[in-house]
């Protein structure tokens, strides 16, 4: 199945528009079979950005198991939530080992929330420098950062080091609360790569009265000037409803796109909410 692709900024490399993420049935332990099957599956259907982390339970061992010869048809990423370099360092490599490769096309900093851990990240023997060493030495493409608690503090994580790539909350619910749409202008100005995620509000969007399909929300994702929306799949069956709304994507207009958001604000708070 052929899939529209964008660029991922000043990677220059071409991004599917959908991603497989590693939560969904990819976040647990003991479903070798269905996750073997779900990866692939997206694999086939010319998905070609992956993501797991290092916190993501069985998800990075799943794709070792999954990718094998097709290593090189897809763009690979995962994430490190350690703080420290020698931390970060470590993560790498029990993630190189786990996934079953000898190096990352986009290696992340893992859900930055707060300023004591910008601080940690970007100081003396902070993470970033493992970050940036793993580059120089060919072991990771690209270095990217990932948040979803506060806009403030990933604008300063992306003003403060040359990211290649963000990932953050894009969804009609974000305008109401913590505004993390704004975000993506300041990472326009410096070409780095968009990706997007909670597109579905942790899966809450099924809640809502008078949606009765999730191509709504994905179709707002997609209207905004992201790369790639990333998506974790509980089942095959919904991984290729996914890849049908995209293929089937058409532009939202403003007045589309401000009903939308019009229509979500009073569950705007309930849906955004994240526990610390």
């Amino acid at each position: 199945m052929g899939m529209v692709k964008r660029k991922l900024g000043k990677t220059g490399v071409d991004m599917t528009i959908l991603g497989l993420g590693g939560e969904g049935i990819l976040r647990t332990f003991g479903y070798e079979r269905e996750a073997y099957q779900l990866i692939n599956r997206a694999i086939d259907c010319g998905i070609n950005y992956l993501e797991s982390a290092r916190a993501y339970a069985g998800s990075e061992s799943y794709y070792g198991m999954a990718i094998k010869e097709r290593r090189k048809d897809i763009f690979l990423a995962s994430k490190s939530h350690a703080r420290d370099k020698n931390g970060a360092l470590a993560h790498l490599r029990e993630t190189l080992d786990t996934m079953k490769t000898n190096y990352l096309d986009l290696w992340q900093v893992h859900d930055v929330r707060t300023e004591n851990e910008i601080e940690e990240i970007f100081g003396h023997h902070g993470a970033l420098e493992a970050f940036v060493e793993a580059k120089k030495k060919g072991i990771v493409r690209f270095i990217g950062v990932t948040g979803h608690h506060n806009p403030m503090i990933i604008r300063k994580c992306i003003a403060a080091f040359d990211f290649d790539t963000v990932l953050l909350p894009v969804n009609p619910a974000e305008p109401h609360y913590r505004n993390f749409l704004e975000v993506i202008n300041l990472a326009q100005k410096r070409e780095i790569g968009i990706i997007g995620m909670k597109v579905y509000f942790r899966g809450l969007a099924q809640k809502l009265p008078n949606f009765s399909t999730m191509e709504t929300f994905l179709r707002f994702a997609l209207s905004r000037p992201i790369t790639t929306a990333v998506i974790g799949c509980d089942s095959i069956k919904q991984l290729e409803e996914h890849v049908r709304h995209t293929q089937s994507f058409m532009h939202m207009t403003t007045e589309e796109s401000n009903s939308l958001i019009e229509s979500v604000s009073s569950y705007a708070r309930q849906l955004m909410y994240y526990k610390p």
